[in-house]
């Protein structure tokens, strides 16, 4: 019994092909990310840049739109606020203000007055659950400590790849990893989405998620490379892409239910977190059958697979 296929298995796609215009497409896509990031910068989130953070519930459902009015009249800067969990429950975010640990401690007892003031003819008071306050050194250290994850991340992945196929695999995966990771960051800066910690382990999930895909595909085409040893390399990695190609589709788009029921239900505190997840499972299916192949078709993979049997062989006969 045959399992469920989006699409046929005999499908014959001309991938490899299209791999000039594919490399036209992405490299606009990496220039245009650096460029807008480089340019508006990222919108980083009170994990980077210091600030406060407070979770409250309000006794009644609040009025978002006066809240933020009332907020922006405080003269304490941007004070985001947005729904989190139950519509009475809040997050609060509030850039550092100038000065020491009064000043900061001065400025949320001003926001807990507004609060009180807008309820203070409720039957119940608010409910203050979490007051959070993170420091710059700290933000500066976390920014750090995040872009070192990622470029560790990409590391570990290429010893990974090198490891169990050849290095030219790990180039190439490498290569559809950071095409990932940038094009990814360009969105938060073209959308102006605040980047934090949680977009950062987004970042990581999609270099794993990619990954994955990617192995499929480079394992089926070094199995095929030993099996069709007279097949032109253009039509077999053409032949390896369209038989994973199912599987790569389906893994795909079951994520994307995952996600998109998350983005429906898991509320505006997630929402950047399953944003970069939608973008990402996108553009990691895309990489992992238009740019890490094509990208492995500029090395000489037949002849490092000829060595490796080689290799093989004199181990054998010794």
């Amino acid at each position: 019994m045959k399992g469920i296929h989006l699409i046929s298995e005999d499908v014959q796609c001309d991938f490899v092909g299209k791999r000039v215009l594919a490399f036209a497409f992405s490299l606009i896509l990496i220039i245009g990310s650096l460029g807008i990031t480089i340019h508006k910068g990222l919108s980083f989130g009170i994990d980077f840049t210091g600030g406060t953070l407070m979770e409250v519930r309000t006794p009644v459902a609040p009025d978002l739109q006066a809240l933020r009015t009332t907020m922006a009249g405080l003269d304490l800067g941007a004070i985001s606020i947005q729904e989190f969990g139950d519509i009475e429950d809040l997050l609060i975010r509030m850039p550092k203000q100038e000065g020491d640990a009064e000043a900061q401690q001065a400025a949320i007892a001003k926001v807990q007055d507004a609060l009180n003031e807008t309820y203070k003819d409720e039957a119940e008071p608010i409910d203050y659950r979490r007051v959070e306050f993170v420091g710059p050194q700290v933000g500066e250290e976390l920014k750090k400590a995040g872009g070192l994850a990622i470029l560790f991340s990409l590391a570990g992945i290429l010893a990974y790849i090198w490891l169990r196929f050849e290095w030219q695999f790990g180039v190439a995966a490498i290569v559809a990893l950071a095409h990932d990771a940038i094009v990814t960051i360009g969105l938060f800066g073209l959308t102006q989405m605040e980047f934090n910690l949680s977009t950062v382990a987004a970042v990581l999930m999609i270099a794993g998620y990619s990954i994955n895909d990617t192995v499929v595909v480079f394992d089926r085409i070094r199995e095929n490379l030993r099996r069709y040893k007279k097949t032109s390399l253009n039509d077999l990695f053409n032949m390896s892409i369209n038989q994973t190609l199912s599987r790569t589709i389906m893994t795909s788009v079951s994520t994307l239910f995952a996600l998109a029921a998350l983005w429906v239900f898991g509320g505006e505190v997630i929402r950047g977190f399953v944003n970069a997840l939608i973008f990402g499972i996108v553009i990691g299916t895309y990489s992992s059958i238009f740019v890490a192949s094509p990208v492995l078709l500029f090395f000489n993979v037949r002849s490092a697979e000829k060595e490796a049997e080689a290799l093989e062989e004199e181990a054998e006969a010794v």
